[in-house]
């Protein structure tokens, strides 16, 4: 599944540096990463070494969400975090604007995931071949056709706040994997990583860096 890439050409906006650590506010439609082919070569991560040289890749977001990375400046601050991410130490925080509004404030969703081989990159809710997968939920306000929702991942699989929202009948709106019709056409996808919650690799000090969704 192919879709034009056409980069946002905004300056990078960082929220925090020091000798260790670099944080970013990551535009929509940016890759984290380059991807295969030379009309993918730009990226969060290239961008960022021009001004950061030493900057080391420590977790991803989706090219269509936007919101808050961290990178290492030295490969003990790129260890360091890179575990706490899979020691699930870090606590992430989204705000997603979804299809619908749900009958309850809050819950949980839990349904694994596993690609989707045959529709790769795509994900799918599988019970037989599918890694756990928990996601927490919480409406923040609604109108008639849509929610706010504040979302936690519990894990993190590939594109699982998209595929759990799928999962429940409420699309985040303008997802251009898993929405179709009026729900996807949105001049983005209403998905943001707003907030951080890590431990300082140096110092050890907890951290908590918030960027506000932009919509």
């Amino acid at each position: 599944m192919q879709t034009p890439y056409n980069p946002p050409s905004d300056p990078l906006v960082i929220l925090h540096e020091d000798a260790e650590i670099v944080v970013v506010d990551k535009p929509e439609g940016l890759l984290s990463v380059p991807g295969r082919g030379e009309h993918l070569a730009d990226c969060l991560i290239t961008r960022l070494q021009i001004a950061f040289p030493d900057a080391l890749l420590v977790h991803r977001l989706d090219r269509d969400t936007s919101g808050i990375m961290v990178f290492g400046l030295t490969p003990h601050a790129q260890r360091h975090l890179s575990q706490q991410f899979a020691e699930r130490q870090t606590k992430k925080t989204y705000v997603a604007r979804v299809a619908g509004v749900p009958a309850e404030k809050t819950g949980t969703v839990d349904l694994p995931i596993i690609v989707d081989w045959p529709n790769r990159p795509l994900q799918m809710v599988c019970h037989e071949t599918g890694k756990p997968s928990q996601t927490e939920w919480r409406v923040l306000k609604s109108d008639e056709e849509t929610a706010r929702l504040r979302l936690t991942p519990k894990t993190g699989r590939t594109h699982q706040l998209r595929v759990h929202m799928l999962a429940i009948g409420h699309p985040i709106l303008g997802d251009p994997f898993y929405a179709t019709g009026a729900i996807a056409d949105h001049p983005r996808m209403m998905l943001h990583a707003e907030e951080l919650r890590f431990k300082h690799p140096q110092t050890g000090h907890s951290m908590r860096v918030r960027a506000k969704a932009p919509f």
